[in-house]
């Protein structure tokens, strides 16, 4: 019983990106190295995210939610834009189109995440004999993370790669960008702040993360039928 409810939250983890990648053109254009490469940038980003947060934050002997260190994490979690903006714009791509890139740099970066921050602890967890949810909504977070990360990715290639985008779009798109990469702080707040129990979390990320996916579809899609008018 504890191996099948292991694979169960397994699946639900990481069978996302693998379904998102073969029922997607991603798998016909062949993508996979660059959302390789898009996982590697992530590993690299998490090192420096890990050294700036040992540095700069001081351990707190509480769960209370702290201002100043939650302002110091957000602004240390846009170390994440940065290297979402190298792996859209620094590394070479294979000749995809940008609607595919964004794509495939947002799927290994949210595959990355996965890996590096639900597998040990589902590995060690979700083989124990007593039956939790926790992990059953750790991969129902894993899937919302998988929405925005592609909605990140989305919006930073309308930023950083679109250069006839509409003036009135432009403050839209950073405000989403801006959102989704303050997501870990919103929730922590949520978490510490208010008081809100995991299940609630989880249930408020999945909505933002569809409402994200909505509004850069919304946008992506503006911004192409400018370009082919």
């Amino acid at each position: 019983m504890t191996v099948f409810h292991f694979f169960n939250c397994a699946i639900l983890t990481f069978g996302p990106h693998a379904v998102y990648y073969s029922a997607t053109p991603l798998s016909e254009y062949d993508t996979l190295g660059t959302s390789v490469k898009a996982a590697l940038v992530y590993l690299g980003t998490a090192l420096v995210k890990l050294v700036c947060l040992a540095t700069f934050l001081k351990v707190s002997e509480t769960d209370s939610f702290d201002p100043y260190q939650e302002l110091l994490k957000a602004l240390i979690g846009f170390i994440d834009v940065a290297g979402l903006y190298f792996a859209l714009t620094q590394l070479t791509h294979r000749n995809i189109s940008q609607n595919h890139k964004f794509q495939a740099v947002g799927l290994g970066w949210a595959f990355a995440d996965s890996v590096l921050h639900r597998l040990a602890p589902l590995w060690v967890g979700a083989r124990g004999l007593e039956f939790t949810w926790d992990y059953i909504l750790q991969g129902l977070e894993a899937n919302a993370n998988l929405v925005l990360s592609i909605s990140l990715a989305a919006l930073g290639s309308l930023m950083w790669l679109r250069k006839n985008k509409p003036k009135t779009l432009i403050p839209i798109i950073y405000a989403c960008a801006g959102v989704v990469a303050t997501m870990p702080s919103i929730t922590s707040y949520l978490r510490r702040g208010l008081g809100w129990h995991f299940p609630k979390v989880v249930g408020f990320e999945l909505f933002t993360s569809l409402v994200m996916a909505f509004i850069s579809w919304q946008l992506f899609s503006a911004c192409q039928s400018q370009r082919s008018s």
